[in-house]
Parts: C-alpha cells; structure tokens; sequence
C-alpha cells in the first residue's frame, strides 16, 4: 500500500507542474500580445474551487478534479464554453481581435514550453547524476526469457547481439529499439552460433503488452542482506550473512534456476542448502503462496556487472540534454505510429492514470522522478498537438485554415467543434483508464 501511495505521489506532482508550465506558455504568450486572461487553473473547477485569488486581472486559482488545468482567454472559444461573452462586439484585448499568426503562437505556447522543459530537465539530469547503463556486450551470460520471450522464439542464455544487423550498445535500449524502429529480426548468438530470431507483426503485439521479455541472466551467487516485512526465511531461521548454496540438495549455476525452483514450490516446505560462517546448514522453509521466501540479495548487478557510466560538465550536458529529448520524441512518435497497424494491436495498452503512475518507482527517487516528467511533458506535448478540437492542434488546425483561406470559421462552427472535441477526449479518457482496470483483473 505504501508503494502505490509513493508512485501515487510521484504521479500527482508530476502532472501538477506539468500542468503549471503547459498552461504558463499559454499565458506568456498572451501577455505578450496583450490579451486579456481571465483565468489560470492548476486542474479543473467546475462548480466551486478549493482555492482562488484574483491578482490584477486574471484568477488564480486550485480546482478539485485532477485532469489538467486551463486558462481562459477573453474572447476565445474554449473548455469554458462561455457563448454569452462571445455575443458582445469584440474588444482590442481579446483573442479573437489579435492577428492569426499571433493567435496561433498563444496557442502552440503551452505545447512550445512543455518541449523545452522537457529538454532543460533532461539538461540538469544529466548534469547532476550522469548516465550509467549496462552496456549489451557486458551481459556475458545472456539473457533470460519469459513466457511471451519463449513465444517469440528467445530462449535463456541467449546472447543478443544486434537488431536488424545493427548493434544496440544499451541493452535497456534492446526492446525499445526492435519496437520503435519496427524491426524485422533479432540476431542472438546460441549455443556457440549466430541464430536470426524474426519479428512479425503478431510478435510485436506480444511485446507491446509483455512487461520484461527477457531480462539479465546473472549467476547464482546469494548471500542474504536483509527480510522482507513477512519473510517466510526469517521465521524459519535464515540469518543475514547466511549463503545460499542450493534448495533441497539441488545447485544452481544461474539465478533464474533458483526462482524457477521456489515457483515450482509455491506453499511447500523446502529445504534451504546454506553456509553459515563457513558451516554448511539445512534449514526448513514454508514458502509463502507467492513463492518467495522473503529475503534480499546483498550483491547489486554492479557487483555482478561492468557498468557503464558517462559524466557530463555543464556545457557539456547541454548538447547531451537536447540530444536526448529529440530522441525520446522521436522514439514516442514512432510508438504513436504503431496505432496505425491494427497487426499490432497497440491499441490495447494505451493505459490511463494507473499506467502512467507505474512508471514511477516504489520508492522516492529523485533521478527517476525528473526522468519520468521530462518524458511526459514530451508526450502531453505530442498530444495536445492532435488535430482534435478542444486541444491545442484543433485551434491550430482551425488557424491554419483561416490562415490559408482567409476565412475564419463562424463561431457557431467553433463551438460545435469545440463540444465534440470535448466528447472525443472524453471517450478516449475513459477508454484509456477502462484498459487500465481490465488489465487488474488479467
């Protein structure tokens, strides 16, 4: 319970400031053609707000339902829906009396500055903690498959070494990279042979919806650091420091063995084979229904591993932060585009708020933290491009043709469109967070 408070937390934050710096650009950008903002809100208000404050001519204010936030702009057809107001002759301070070009820079505002905080977060990321990663020829002893990896064709111990004949120096970037770039095979090396593994439009929905795939294959090498809250191994006697050296007389050469073994047990009592300050020891262990006997390994992959790690001076951080968040725009406009191959099926893991909060680690991380906001600004950006009505690209749409035509649509159009771009977003939400619960009861 804790853990989703803390990733519940993170999330709530994350959005709030989001929000903060999306509807800010909307706002600078208003000021600085003179337009009147009526209101700013950080979430929604409708029929009271918990809290609000009029500076000058614009309300500031905190509203009670958590899916986003807006600003109203005098003389502008938005989420407000506000008819009356429009009905009166326009005004030099309104939206609708400024010029196309300068309706369309308030418009994209919020969109432009969620890129470039985007991009200034992943500056001072870099900055401040670096990049480590594992690189893809340190795994030495292959990876280590599950069920949906097995289906594909990877098998444990394989040795990935490159994706469409291109190696992939991050082996986190394995996955992302046969995903984004569409890839038609993965080049393993088994057994002592080079062996091509095809991707096909079935396997790519099978890794679209698998968590893992496969993941590091490390050898058994165990020594207990710490128990769980309940920890089947702790009631029975295990000790920290205690070294495990197998389960029921067996040995393993590979930790995936070692779990492998406690699934296959799951509620028995099993023997543990440990060494107690050099004695060997027998003790008896009722596993729990999960199968896990409630202990921690004191070895870190980094003990395991040979890591990677790149650090960055200031100036040096600044070419690497904007680098990064052109490529993790690229790589989610590429995911986007995956909607558009129904072979895929990627349109069963858009997720909602439970997805996105996943994301988050367990407990309060900082790095992670500000890694997961520059990449959701990033999306919300994307997003709010859609030619959707009732979203940023829906306004540029409708400025674009004004523009081209020199034409404005009536606003009668506008406040239809506006309606139904409400109802889309709606539908869309639902459907998004509806994915999310049906995922629960999977």
């Amino acid at each position: 319970m804790e853990s989703v408070l803390i990733k519940a937390a993170q999330l709530i934050l994350s959005l709030a400031i989001l929000v903060i710096v999306h509807e800010f650009g909307h706002f600078l950008f208003a000021r600085l053609f003179k337009t009147r903002v009526e209101k700013f809100y950080l979430f929604f208000n409708p029929w009271f707000a918990l809290w609000k404050k009029k500076i000058g001519e614009t309300e500031y204010g905190i509203g009670w339902l958590p899916l986003g936030g807006y600003v109203k702009i005098s003389g502008m057809i938005d989420e407000s829906m506000d008819k009356e107001a429009m009905k009166q002759p326009a005004q030099p301070w309104e939206f609708r009396s400024k010029p196309a070009w300068q309706r369309l820079l308030i418009m994209v505002g919020g969109v432009l500055v969620n890129f470039i905080f985007a991009f200034l977060i992943y500056i001072a990321v870099l900055y401040a903690w670096g990049e480590e990663y594992l690189p893809t020829s340190s795994v030495k002893y292959g990876v280590v498959v599950d069920e949906t990896g097995e289906k594909l064709g990877f098998r444990n111990g394989d040795k990935i070494l490159s994706v469409d004949n291109r190696p992939v120096e991050n082996f986190a970037k394995i996955v992302p990279t046969i995903v984004f770039d569409n890839a038609t095979s993965v080049q393993v090396e088994r057994d002592g042979v080079k062996t091509d593994i095809p991707i096909t439009g079935e396997a790519m929905a099978l890794l679209l919806k698998s968590k893992g795939v496969f993941g590091v294959r490390y050898p058994f090498r165990f020594t207990i650091g710490d128990f769980a809250k309940e920890s089947p191994g702790r009631e029975a006697g295990l000790q920290k420091g205690d070294e495990l050296a197998g389960i029921n007389g067996l040995q393993f050469v590979y930790h995936d063995e070692f779990q492998k073994m406690l699934a296959e047990n799951k509620g028995q009592s099993i023997t543990v084979d440990v060494l107690r300050n050099g004695q060997p020891l027998e003790i008896s262990v009722k596993l729990g229904e999960d199968g896990m006997i409630g202990i921690s390994n004191s070895l870190s992959f980094q003990d395991l591993f040979e890591f990677k790690t790149i650090r960055y001076g200031f100036f040096e951080s600044i070419p690497a932060g904007i680098s990064r968040g052109i490529e993790t725009t690229g790589n989610y406009l590429k995911q986007f585009k995956l909607f558009f191959r129904p072979e895929t099926k990627a349109y069963e893991s858009l997720g909602g708020f439970i997805t996105i909060g996943s994301i988050f680690p367990d407990s309060w991380d900082w790095h992670s933290f500000w890694n997961m906001t520059a990449f959701i600004s990033i999306i919300l950006a994307i997003m709010n491009l859609l030619p959707i009505p009732a979203l940023d690209g829906g306004h540029v749409m409708f400025l674009l043709f004004e523009i081209i035509t020199r034409r404005k649509p009536s606003e009668r159009f506008m406040e239809y469109a506006q309606m139904t771009g409400m109802f889309l977003l709606l539908a869309l939400v639902l459907y998004a967070n509806a994915n999310d619960i049906l995922k629960l009861f999977r």
